[in-house]
């Protein structure tokens, strides 16, 4: 008997006991479904955090000087010098300055918690990509006056000012504050997402917030110099502090790179998980398939009979538990690939499953079918056509 008779006659066994074939492949759709789905979600996950990081640039160091108990300390002018020296690791370095207030338009009824105020300096729209819609960035000039003037997110221009912010004014701390600039939208223009900002002068924002500048960022050339410029900064710190406790130097791409690997083990805990299920459905195709080889027992008798040979029905029964299975998967595939893209879209990630996740639920769930079939095959195939004859 070829492998087209085999699969005919597998087919033709599904199709005789429609409820049957379908609880038997329930296990596997649930399996192959559920895998889809997880590693679909968190690689959309994986993904969206990665985009998010990317935006902020890979290849930024942020630096925290606290000097806390210290007699010794790090100003902006040193950290300049440091960047100048090492021009040929760094392409860019700004100090910044958290301001802690409210920025207001006008009245009290006008007031805008989520804005986050930031002090930066000219070179701070290379090192945050940032792009402009209108206006300019801020200048040099800007720092050295300490000008009272800003650049704003989307969300401030287009909610506040109607997509016409530059010329402008806003309140931060009851200084009113010009707007030179507005930057083109990076989120969804939305209260407390990345659009809401105002950038300032960070010699203007240190004056508002009456403190030292503590906070510094770098950008080096390349992502793969953040190691270099790590051991440059922490070296300058260290020679000024003798201490490692008083300050932290970040590496954005090192980051990124944990942040990716500990999601890439969730999603290996989480098929695993997932895997069970097909496990269980491989034990249900075996057992379904145990309780076939009983009632076609009289079958089997009358094909050995007529001359099959035990190759002929081991091979038919494990075409029957692979074709189950693999249809199972089909289905699985289908079904999961349906709800990972609606569960992305209600989560707002983009969840299409991937080739690789698709191809390796299938295969693996064909593999279970024929392995848990075999034994049901090899009890068929050794079966004496008398008994088998005899069997009622």
């Amino acid at each position: 008997m070829g492998f087209s008779q085999a699969f005919k006659l597998a087919f033709k066994s599904l199709s005789g006991s429609k409820m049957r074939a379908f609880l038997t492949m329930l296990g596997i759709i649930i399996g192959v479904a559920s895998v889809i789905i997880l590693v679909s979600l968190m690689q959309g996950m994986t993904g969206e955090v990665t985009s998010m990081f990317e935006d902020m640039g890979t290849n930024t160091l942020t630096v925290s000087v606290t000097g806390r108990g210290s007699s010794r300390t790090v100003d902006a002018d040193d950290m300049y010098e440091l960047y100048e020296e090492n021009s040929d690791v760094f392409s860019a370095m700004s100090p910044t300055v958290s301001v802690m207030g409210q920025v207001k338009n006008g009245t009290d009824s006008d007031l805008f918690s989520s804005t986050s105020v930031t002090g930066v300096s000219e070179q701070y729209d290379t090192i945050g990509k940032l792009t402009l819609a209108e206006g300019r960035f801020l200048s040099y000039s800007d720092l050295e006056s300490r000008s009272k003037v800003a650049v704003v997110g989307s969300y401030l221009n287009k909610s506040v000012f109607g997509g016409r912010a530059v010329g402008q004014t806003l309140k931060v701390n009851g200084n009113i504050i010009t707007i030179v600039g507005a930057l083109d939208e990076k989120d969804d223009s939305t209260a407390g997402s990345s659009d809401d900002c105002l950038y300032l002068p960070y010699t203007t924002a240190s004056k508002l917030t009456f403190g030292m500048i503590s906070s510094y960022t770098f950008a080096t050339k390349d992502s793969s110099l953040n190691s270099r410029g790590t051991t440059i900064i922490e070296n300058k710190l260290y020679s000024v502090f003798q201490n490692s406790d008083y300050y932290n130097v970040s590496d954005m791409q090192s980051i990124v790179d944990s942040m990716n690997e500990m999601t890439s083990m969730m999603t290996m805990v989480l098929v695993g998980i997932a895997g069970i299920s097909l496990l269980v459905g491989g034990i249900g195709i075996m057992n379904i398939m145990l309780v076939s080889v009983t009632e076609r027992t009289r079958e089997i008798g009358i094909r050995k009979s007529l001359g099959a040979k035990r190759r002929d029905i081991m091979r038919q029964f494990v075409i029957e538990a692979g074709t189950t299975s693999a249809l199972g998967g089909v289905i699985g595939i289908v079904f999961g690939s349906a709800v990972a893209v609606i569960a992305g879209k209600i989560i707002g990630i983009n969840a299409s499953p991937s080739v690789s996740a698709i191809g390796l639920s299938f295969g693996v769930s064909v593999f279970i079918g024929v392995f848990f079939g075999f034994m049901p095959a090899n009890k068929a195939a050794k079966l004496n056509p008398i008994d088998a004859l005899r069997y009622d």
